[in-house]
């Protein structure tokens, strides 16, 4: 039992970590023993379990199979050389999950079970952590809507879980970027901002159409002008240009507030850059592109923690990045992963003790 949330806890009766090896396991595909459950219903969380993972029983009209009222996290845990186990800023996921909820019009989560429950259930499937370099655990917390009725309304009742998932090294080849100026990701007044399924769902097309013309992912831009830029595929964006760390702002709300980035903006001051958050068109990237001022460009997020791009396609015209010369993206990975591991002081309190 939790010594601040009563968790109901029922163990599996075999573990299967004994027949998988957790050495270079691939992102997403391999689940751990246990998963949290909980149910809201008359105004009210309860009903909160941890239980063996399992498939679920849902009904045809489920409110969010119809209607889209589901969201989610992402967040990673890691173990040290000492094997100590520590979730990399969880309260920030918890913040901006609730913000996620909100926006749905979903009930918020308590902190009790978002935190505490994703600590018990570490906890009980600690030994999924893999010891490797470059290895952790991905942690999904996610909610949906379980109304068994169709009719457009926010539903009554909800499931929030959390489920474990062991992943390898996210080997990211610098990628090929086209920045997109017909199909919008999200706009001002939309739902950008939040961590909803839809986001992703409705981005998987024109992400085809780039990939069928040899690019890995898009460069959003905004919904008016197709000018100003937003993110790359799932990821926030950084641009060096001179001295200068520059990001896209987040105060149109068409643009996750993800965690990496927060992380990012702090070490890159650190590392002696100027961090710039503002609106920024593709016209002043091209630029400063041509004036020799675009130093590096890359994606940030939960997943690869720091992807390099090597060009990026503007209607006929290419940047081209030489990688292999790169130093800003690559320190700064290194300190984000160093943190994350153990190997170098949390000096900002990032890691939240399983």
């Amino acid at each position: 039992m939790n010594a601040v949330l009563d968790i109901n806890i029922t163990k599996a009766n075999k573990s299967k970590l004994d027949t998988i090896s957790l050495e270079n396991i691939p992102f997403g595909r391999v689940f751990t023993d246990h998963m949290l459950v909980a149910e809201y219903s008359n105004g009210v969380w309860k009903n909160v379990e941890i239980k063996p993972y399992e498939p679920l029983s849902m009904d045809p009209s489920l409110a969010a199979l119809h209607y889209g009222q589901s969201i989610f996290e992402g967040i990673k845990a890691y173990r040290n050389a000492e094997g100590k186990a520590a979730i990399f800023r969880p309260y920030e996921n918890f913040k901006r999950f609730n913000i996620s909820a909100t926006r749905m019009q979903m009930p918020t989560v308590p902190e009790e079970i978002f935190i505490d429950g994703m600590r018990e259930l570490i906890s009980l499937d600690r030994n999924w952590i893999p010891t490797m370099p470059d290895h952790s655990l991905y942690i999904r917390p996610f909610m949906f809507a379980t109304d068994a009725v169709l009719g457009v309304k926010p539903s009554d009742t909800y499931k929030f879980m959390i489920i474990l998932s062991p992943t390898g090294p996210y080997f990211s080849t610098p990628m090929r970027i086209y920045v997109e100026e017909k199909y919008t990701r999200a706009v001002t007044g939309g739902v950008g901002y939040s961590k909803n399924a839809g986001n992703y769902g409705s981005s998987m097309y024109p992400t085809q159409l780039a990939k069928e013309m040899g690019y890995d992912q898009v460069l959003w831009t905004d919904a008016y002008e197709h000018k100003y830029l937003q993110e790359v595929g799932m990821m926030n964006v950084f641009f060096i240009i001179g001295n200068q760390a520059v990001t896209p702002s987040l105060e149109e709300g068409t643009i996750l507030a993800g965690i990496t980035r927060m992380s990012a903006l702090t070490l890159l001051a650190e590392m002696g850059l100027e961090v710039v958050e503002k609106k920024i068109s593709i016209d002043e990237l091209m630029a400063a592109y041509k004036a020799g001022q675009l130093r590096e460009v890359f994606g940030a997020g939960t997943a690869a923690t720091i992807s390099l791009i090597k060009e990026l396609r503007y209607k006929d015209e290419s940047m081209f990045f030489d990688t292999d010369s790169w130093t800003v993206a690559p320190e700064l990975k290194k300190r984000l992963n160093d943190i994350r591991q153990g190997k170098s002081e949390d000096t900002h309190g990032w890691m939240l003790s399983v």
